[in-house]
C-alpha cells in the first residue's frame, strides 16, 4: 500500500481471491457476528499460545499498547483467541519480485476492451452517481477507474482475515508501527459494534472491501451513502464509490479539473524537465509542449500547475498531471497506478486511445536494477539504496548521468542504460 490518508497500500497488497487455510480463526467472528454489540463475558480466557514464539512474543508485547490505545482488553483477548500467523501473508511480504513488469505493459493490460466496456455501462446504471459527484465533486468515470483496478467492480474482494493477516505483519516487525496502528483501528471497528470481525475481510496486506481500504482509513473516511446506518465497503457499491470519493476529496481533488493530458514535444527537446517543476500549461507551450490531440486546454486546467512525465521514456506517451493526478497519488502512491485509474477514467467517458503507443519494453531483473543503481552511486549519481526499486531517485540520478553523458535524459532505465552504466562503472574501477 505507499499509504492512503493514511496513504493506501501499494499494488502489491490489492485483493487476492483466496480461500480461507483451515486454520483461520473464524469461529469467534462468527460468534461476534451474531451479536456484536453484546457485553463481552468476564469469563474470556487470555490469548492461545499460537507455538510461534516470534508471534506468540509479540502478541504479549503488544497487549499493553493496545490497551493504552484504546482497545477493550475483553476484545482484545477475544479476537486474539487462537490466532496464529498466517504463511502465505509472511511469504507474500517478503517477495521481491524477479522481474520488473515495463509500465507500457502493466497499462496495457488494465485499459482492456472488456474492463472499459464493463466500466462505461457502470457509467449510466448506477442512481447513487448524482448524489455522489455532487456531494464530493470526484467525477464518476475517475471512481469506476479505482473501482475497477482495487477489486475488479467488487468482485475480487480478498478473502483475508484482516487482523491475521495484520497481526503476521506486525510480528515480522518490518513495518510494525504501521501494521499495529491498524489493527487498534480494527478492534476500535469491532468494539463500535459497526461491523463485526467476520466481515473485516480483504488483501493480504489489511486492505479490505470493494475499494480496498485499510482500517484507519476506514475509520476515517468510510460514509454511509446508501443510508442503512452502516458503513458497508464490502457489500453496498454506493458506499463503496462514495467512500472513495471522499478519500479523494480529503486528498484535495478539484472539481472540473482534469486529472492529466497526454502531449507531444518537438524534436531536441531536453527530456531533463521530466518529473520536475510544475508549470501552466501556457509555460509548458513556450517550451514546446502540446496537446497531442490538438484540442486547446479546457479552462480550468489553463492555469493549474502540471508536471511532465515520460513514463516510458522519450519513445512512449508524454502527459502532463495535473493536482488531480497526484490526489489519484494518495489513494495508492505509484504512477503506474494513477495513470491506470486516469486512463481507463478516460475511456469509461468515451475519448478515444492514446495518441502514442506504448513502447514494446524488456522487463529488468532485479539484478539489472540493483547494478543500475550501484554503477550510479559509483560514479557518482546518488540513486540512494541499490534496492532494486527504481523510484524518483534513481530515476533523477539517471537523468543527471544521461544529461552529462550527452544520452536524452528521460530518466528510462533501459537494458542498453544499464549496460552502458555498467560498463562504464567496471572502468571507473582501480587496476588491482
Amino acid at each position: 500500500m505507499t499509504f492512503r490518508l493514511p496513504l493506501m497500500l501499494l499494488l502489491a497488497g490489492c485483493a487476492t481471491p483466496m480461500a480461507p487455510s483451515a486454520s483461520t480463526p473464524v469461529a469467534a467472528s462468527v460468534a461476534a457476528e451474531v451479536g456484536a454489540a453484546a457485553p463481552v463475558q468476564a469469563t474470556i480466557q487470555p490469548p492461545t499460545a499460537s507455538g510461534d514464539q516470534i508471534f506468540d512474543a509479540w502478541a504479549s508485547d503488544f497487549e499493553a499498547r493496545a490497551m493504552a490505545a484504546g482497545v477493550d482488553p475483553a476484545v482484545f483477548r477475544r479476537e486474539m483467541a487462537g490466532l496464529t500467523p498466517d504463511p502465505r501473508v509472511a511469504g507474500a511480504d517478503s517477495r521481491q519480485p524477479e522481474f520488473s513488469k515495463p509500465i507500457g505493459d502493466y497499462l496495457r493490460g488494465v485499459v482492456t476492451a472488456d474492463r472499459v466496456a464493463i466500466g462505461q455501462r457502470y457509467h449510466a446504471s448506477m442512481p447513487a452517481w448524482a448524489a455522489i459527484e455532487q456531494r464530493y465533486g470526484v467525477p464518476r468515470d475517475i471512481l469506476l477507474g479505482v473501482w475497477a483496478l482495487e477489486s475488479g467492480f467488487g468482485s475480487i474482494q480478498g478473502d483475508y482475515d484482516t487482523l491475521r493477516s495484520l497481526s503476521t505483519l506486525a510480528a515480522q516487525g518490518r513495518r510494525r508501527g504501521w501494521a499495529e496502528g491498524e489493527i487498534v483501528a480494527i478492534f476500535k471497528i469491532i468494539q463500535s459494534g459497526e461491523q463485526p470481525r467476520a466481515r473485516l475481510r480483504g488483501s493480504w496486506a489489511g486492505a479490505m472491501g470493494q475499494t480496498q481500504f485499510i482500517p484507519s482509513t476506514f475509520l476515517a473516511t468510510a460514509v454511509d451513502q446508501d443510508g442503512d446506518g452502516r458503513r458497508d465497503i464490502w457489500g453496498s457499491s454506493a458506499d463503496s464509490l462514495a467512500s472513495a470519493a471522499n478519500l479523494l476529496a480529503k486528498a484535495g481533488w478539484a472539481r472540473g479539473q482534469s486529472w492529466a493530458r497526454e502531449v507531444s514535444v518537438p524534436a531536441g527537446f531536453d527530456y531533463s524537465v521530466t518529473e520536475g517543476p510544475r508549470l501552466t500549461p501556457a509555460e509548458w507551450a513556450a517550451r514546446g509542449v502540446r496537446p497531442a490531440d490538438g484540442r486547446p486546454w479546457a479552462e480550468a486546467d489553463a492555469t493549474a500547475p502540471a508536471q511532465l512525465v515520460a513514463p516510458a521514456g522519450s519513445n512512449g506517451p508524454l502527459f502532463l498531471l495535473f493536482p488531480n493526478h497526484f490526489a489519484l497519488r494518495q489513494y495508492n502512491n505509484s504512477l503506474s497506478y494513477a495513470l491506470g485509474v486516469g486512463l481507463l477514467a478516460d475511456r469509461f467517458a468515451g475519448a478515444p486511445p492514446l495518441a502514442r503507443a506504448w513502447p514494446q519494453e524488456t522487463p529488468l531483473s532485479l539484478v539489472d536494477r540493483m547494478t543500475a543503481q550501484r554503477a550510479l552511486n559509483a560514479l557518482g549519481f546518488d540513486a540512494g539504496q541499490p534496492d532494486g526499486v527504481v523510484g524518483m531517485g534513481t530515476r533523477k540520478a539517471l537523468r543527471t548521468w544521461q544529461k552529462a553523458r550527452g544520452f536524452t535524459a528521460d530518466g528510462y532505465l533501459s537494458g542498453d542504460m544499464v549496460q552502458r552504466l555498467k560498463t562504464e562503472a567496471a572502468a571507473s574501477m582501480p587496476a588491482t
